[in-house]
């Protein structure tokens, strides 16, 4: 395939948010929002590492396509992201629910929600979009995928990275060629091809896609008139890559140590859990401490963290704890505190997720716990010390995660 360099700028692009998944592997934490509202990082929102790679790559022009549960998401973003884009300057970022003007129904999948939203790029007319997914953790100057892209000649460029192959069955593994271009591609396989002499390892697409303008009009009106799942994953790239179209793969590494670069998708319960687990390690592997890369966010008018003796001493170990927290003579280890979230005397919190505005009683003890907003723990509670107890009650994973939803009624 025939490269071809170009100068670009993200100034130029748009950004296509899909936001509106429904996130059926995360529930119960999805039952009443959008998988990119639900809290993590106890300070953050899933959407926020997406929306402030946006705005550090000074990629402000953004679409954000809504659709299930909206409400919280729709607040956070009129709250903590409007005020960082100029109108003035011909930046904006909007959230658009479901227009159903190409189609009468919500969105079917991926590429489907931007077929149903052509319209607008028809009236902007960027040369390139990138299409970004709302609930994946990484850091990424778009500007240097967008390098990439233009040296590359490519209609499609796809971010990818290595993961090891027991990882990948839930993910699309790509093949690419000696130049980088992709010459096989698999939506979840049982059996993942491994990338070539690594075969403990697999390159798999991201979900961050960056298009031609006119190269992804003519892709999704295409794929309208198929009878296919209307994704990109499953059905627009193999078949632009069985046509030998020039799909290009951006391998997303660390510029400072040329490693694969740290990136998750959080696409169920225990890996939401092991994420934010991840965090409270000393060194841990994602930054969030970057002043050079800041993730932005709505925090909220919360008061300091407070801790106080209440007849013992407040213990902490390895947690991150957000604002308006008040830990009254609690143990706490490796856990994740949200804004508001109390603990009282002798309460006992493990390798747990409190969300906002979460109460825990005196005495009560929780291990591997994600407790969801606003949920109040009895007095000498106890949950995930029993699984099989638990299982009565709440949800538990696999790997023994108990999750206690909003609006639970202890007793």
């Amino acid at each position: 395939m025939a490269q071809s360099g170009g100068a670009g700028s993200t100034s130029e692009a748009v950004a296509m948010i899909l936001a509106g998944g429904q996130g059926q592997r995360l529930y119960p934490l999805t039952r009443q929002r959008a998988k990119p509202a639900i809290r993590f990082a106890a300070s953050y929102r899933m959407i926020d590492f997406t929306l402030s790679n946006c705005v550090n790559s000074n990629l402000k022009r953004v679409h954000l396509l809504t659709q299930y549960a909206a409400t919280s998401l729709h607040r956070h973003i009129q709250q903590g992201w409007s005020s960082m884009f100029v109108a003035e300057l011909g930046e904006f970022i909007d959230t658009v629910p479901p227009q159903k003007l190409f189609a009468d129904r919500w969105y079917a999948a991926t590429a489907d929600a931007i077929y149903q939203n052509l319209f607008m790029l028809q009236e902007e007319r960027p040369p390139w979009v990138f299409v970004l997914s709302g609930d994946h953790a990484y850091k990424m100057d778009y500007g240097t995928m967008l390098a990439a892209h233009l040296d590359s000649g490519a209609q499609l460029t796809i971010a990818c990275r290595q993961l090891p192959r027991e990882q990948c069955t839930e993910l699309g593994v790509v093949e690419s060629d000696e130049s980088g271009y992709i010459v096989g591609f698999e939506e979840k396989p049982t059996d993942p091809k491994p990338t070539p002499g690594n075969p403990e390892f697999c390159l798999v697409s991201m979900g961050v896609y960056l298009w031609n303008t006119a190269d992804l009009a003519r892709q999704v009106a295409q794929d309208a008139t198929r009878s296919s799942g209307h994704d990109f994953g499953r059905d627009i790239v193999p078949h632009m890559v069985a046509e030998g179209l020039a799909v290009y793969a951006f391998d997303f590494r660390d510029p400072a140590t040329g490693q694969p670069a740290y990136w998750r998708d959080i696409g169920t319960v225990d890996s939401y859990w092991q994420t934010n687990m991840d965090l409270t390690a000393p060194l841990p592997e994602l930054n969030l401490y970057d002043y050079q890369w800041p993730i932005y966010t709505h925090r909220g008018q919360h008061p300091a963290v407070k801790t106080t003796h209440d007849q013992q001493k407040a213990d902490l170990e390895d947690c991150l704890i957000a604002a308006g927290c008040i830990i009254s003579g609690a143990r706490v280890r490796r856990s994740l505190l949200s804004p508001g979230v109390r603990l009282e005397r002798g309460a006992e919190v493990t390798n747990s997720i409190l969300m906002d505005d979460v109460r825990v009683g005196p005495g009560a003890r929780l291990d591997k716990v994600i407790a969801d907003e606003g949920v109040e723990i009895p007095p000498g509670y106890t949950i995930g010390l029993d699984p099989e107890q638990d299982s009565k009650r709440f949800v538990v994973t696999d790997s023994g995660i108990t999750v206690v939803p909003t609006g639970a009624v202890l007793d």
